[in-house]
């Protein structure tokens, strides 16, 4: 199948100022070479703790950040080289769902106005009337009413609120959507139902997705593979069966081993990680993960491991596995 989507040592690092002079004293290492494909028509996952990169990764892969250094092909195209004009047309085929909907939406837009600012910037001979059956359209692709189109975002629920991001995120046919944590402000019921609209949506229209989240459950049911972050870094990407099954870094052994199961007979272990997560700031030599792992070994300390295909298009950067 084709790549519509790939990153190759994609970095990003905030500068952290300090001094009278206001100057760089050194850098927050948000992203630190990450490697990842996404095939047409596929929704990858991107998993890990809290502040390990995965907002940061979806962002620079869309250049709302400006990467620090790699590439990111997109339909056989380095974006990275696009100037603004240029890049504002590929944004067309690219859009991002919001992790909040409550402050995602402007309060005092109608939602008409909302759903139909995309089409008013980039398809500015579209007439009103057509524009406002474009977005009546939308809305019903999303499951809300075309009457909804007056109301403001203050009138909504917080999943029809997702409802209408959704349906922003459609108004231009983009091929690639960012989903930065796109149900995890939701209660578990209406999580439910967006992500099974996520699922029809992508039939319907041949959606390719990024899916952020740190809840492994919604992942699980929503992605064709996955990939796990760690401190700026992929540390294994596998298909999803695959990875629930026989995940292989031991940093995905104790994040799966922390997923709620239902049946309280269940033998499953909990592994428990010891120590603190390194900061960005001074990452250590080596493994990322090698100051919490307990099978660290002295390699670990001193080379970092490499992303490699162990088989079967899956990937693990972990020197254990190539010593075994």
């Amino acid at each position: 199948m084709e790549k519509i989507l790939e990153v190759r040592d994609l970095k990003k690092y905030f500068p952290i100022k300090g001094g009278i002079f206001d100057r760089t004293i050194n850098h927050l290492k948000a992203v630190n070479g990450v490697n990842f494909f996404i095939k047409k028509g596929e929704v990858l996952g991107l998993v890990g703790e809290s502040g390990c990169g995965k907002t940061t990764t979806g962002r620079t892969v869309l250049r709302l950040h400006e990467p620090t250094s790699g590439e990111i092909i997109f339909d056989g195209e380095d974006i990275c080289k696009l100037n603004n004009e240029e890049l504002r047309m590929r944004r067309r085929n690219m859009q991002l769902i919001f992790q909040d909907p409550f402050s995602s939406l402007n309060p005092r837009l109608t939602v008409g106005d909302i759903v139909g600012e995309p089409l008013l910037i980039n398809e500015k001979s579209i007439k009103t009337k057509e524009r406002s059956e474009r977005v009546k359209e939308l809305l019903q692709h999303v499951g809300l009413s075309p009457y909804h189109i007056r109301r403001y975002p203050h009138e909504f629920s917080g999943g029809q609120r997702q409802r209408i991001g959704i349906a922003r995120a459609l108004a231009l046919n983009p091929k690639f959507i960012v989903c930065d944590e796109a149900v995890s402000a939701l209660d578990v019921s209406i999580q439910a139902q967006i992500i099974n609209l996520f699922e029809e949506l992508k039939e319907k229209f041949g959606l390719t997705y990024l899916f952020i989240s740190h809840d492994l459950s919604v992942v699980k049911h929503i992605s064709d593979r996955i990939a796990v972050m760690y401190l700026g870094k992929i540390v294994e990407m596998a298909d999803t069966n695959e990875l629930f099954e026989k995940p292989l870094h031991p940093y995905t052994q104790a994040l799966l081993s922390a997923v709620p199961i239902a049946n309280p007979r269940s033998s499953k272990t909990r592994i428990m990680l010891h120590g603190d997560v390194p900061s960005p700031v001074n990452i250590p030599d080596g493994c990322v993960f090698s100051t919490r792992c307990k099978y660290c070994m002295d390699i670990c300390k001193k080379q970092l491991p490499e992303l490699v295909d162990v088989g079967n298009d899956r990937f693990v950067a972990c020197h254990l596995e190539k010593k075994a």
